[in-house]
Formats: structure tokens, C-alpha cells, sequence
């Protein structure tokens, strides 16, 4: 099976495609293509091929804009940081929609729903005038979690996710507002966390930490190929380190 990537992240594009050859070693990448000039190029020179991997986000515009220029018949993996109230709208057409940074068993599961298709001779449905207008009204798609329950002294007191400036995984999960307070939240894991939280709002930064986009005071790249991240006052003595493997994706985050 021939496939091609569309992604304008150098970095994301070779980690994509090396989990690619470790999950479905029979899929061949022929092209990696870094923007809708270069694709759309590409395609008009060249028979589509059985399997497309495209970022929805690119440097020159939205992926989403190839359809209006041609008429793909092949399945299509969609990938990206965010928007993850679109999933909804991907699972019930006969496409795939992973979040960054994609799983591996993810990545497997999509590529074997690609090869079902194939076997059957079926086309992709995908209704993208849906998807576009799930992504424009996210009010009408999945919902996250809005509040979480913290016990203050034999009380139970509802905190607005959106006042939280960090989820930080320490002897306990603990939550830092933006006030500076901080609390207990009674999860499991940062994993479990994580589900529920709108990805627009909220980024995994490392194992300890998930950090709200509105708590951020700068990012510095350091030595070890890191990055600090700093959060604003009152929670300013917090610095997350970062690996650099995830400065594009995070970059891209951050530049809305």
C-alpha cells in the first residue's frame, strides 16, 4: 500500500513516518509533502495514492482546501494538535482523525480500517461540509469536562477548569489555579485527566505536567535540548521543561 504525508513539520513528518513503518512495515511512504502548494502540485502530476496522512494545519492555509481542487477517492488519516471536538464528525464517515502526538495503536487501528476499505473496494464517505461545521460551531460537538470537585475541608468545592493553570503529577494530582491556590483532584492519573480536557485549552507538556494556554509567561529553549516553560505570577516559581522533539507541535499550539 503506497501512501503519502502531508505535513509541514519537518520533525513530526520523520517521527510520523517511522511509526508508520513500525506499525504496518507493508505500507510504502512515496512522498512527504510540506504544504498545500506542494501537495496540491503533486497531486495534479500524479495518481492519488492508496493512503493519505494530512495535517490539518499547515504553514499556507488548511488541508481541508485540497478537496475543494480535487476529487480523492482514497481513505485519509487526518493529524493534528488539536481541535479534538471534530472527532465526532471523523468517526461516523469511513476516515480517521488522530491527535498529536499520535499512538501508536491508533496509528495501526487507522491504517487497518484503510486496508478494510481497500479489501472491500469501498470509498471513503467523509462529509466534510460536517466536519467544517462541527470545527466552526464547537458548541454544537463533544463537550469536555468544565468543572472539577475538589475536598476542602470535609467540603466539596467545584473549580472552572478554565481557572486552572496547571494539572502537576506529584506524590498525589494536584491542581495550581490561577490565583496561586492549589488543590488535590481525586484522578488516577494525568492520563485520565488529560481525556477529559479540551486540547484548545490544555497541552501535555511532559509526564508531570498539563499546562493551560492562558498560564503561560514565556518559553525558553535551554541546554539538553529542552525548553523551560515559565507560568505567569502567582505560579511563576514553576518551570516545566519540555523536550525539543515536541517544540513544533507546541509551537503550533501556541500560535493561534
Amino acid at each position: 500500500m503506497k501512501a503519502v504525508i502531508i505535513e509541514d513539520e519537518e520533525i513530526i513528518a520523520n517521527v510520523l513516518e517511522n511509526k508508520i513503518k513500525k506499525v504496518a512495515p507493508d505500507v510504502e511512504i512515496t512522498q512527504v509533502l510540506s504544504s498545500l502548494k506542494t501537495a496540491r502540485k503533486w497531486l495534479g502530476e500524479n495518481a492519488e495514492p492508496d493512503l493519505l496522512f494530512m495535517d490539518i494545519q499547515l504553514s499556507d492555509g488548511v488541508s481541508f482546501d485540497i478537496f475543494n481542487d480535487f476529487s480523492l477517492t482514497c481513505p485519509v488519516i487526518f493529524t493534528t494538535a488539536y481541535d479534538e471536538y471534530a472527532i465526532r464528525a471523523f468517526k461516523v464517515n469511513s476516515v480517521d482523525y488522530l491527535l498529536k502526538p499520535v499512538k501508536e495503536k491508533e496509528l495501526a487501528d487507522a491504517i487497518e480500517k484503510c486496508r478494510k476499505l481497500r479489501k472491500k473496494n469501498e470509498k471513503p464517505a467523509a462529509d466534510f461540509a460536517a466536519l467544517l461545521q462541527s470545527i466552526a460551531n464547537p458548541s454544537a460537538a463533544s463537550k469536555y469536562k468544565e468543572k472539577f470537585i475538589v475536598n476542602v475541608r470535609n467540603q466539596w468545592m467545584p473549580i472552572n477548569a478554565s481557572d486552572i493553570a496547571c494539572f502537576s503529577k506529584e506524590v498525589l494530582n494536584y491542581i495550581y489555579l490561577l490565583n496561586g491556590e492549589k488543590y488535590i483532584i481525586d484522578y488516577v492519573t494525568l492520563e485520565e485527566v488529560e481525556e477529559l480536557l479540551d486540547p484548545h485549552l490544555f497541552y501535555r507538556a511532559n509526564r508531570q505536567f498539563i499546562i493551560n494556554i492562558e498560564s503561560i509567561q514565556s518559553v525558553k529553549p535551554v541546554e539538553n535540548s529542552k525548553l523551560i516553560i515559565k507560568l505567569k505570577e502567582p505560579n511563576h516559581k514553576l518551570e516545566i521543561d519540555m523536550s525539543r522533539l515536541k517544540s513544533p507541535e507546541f509551537k503550533k499550539w501556541l500560535d493561534r
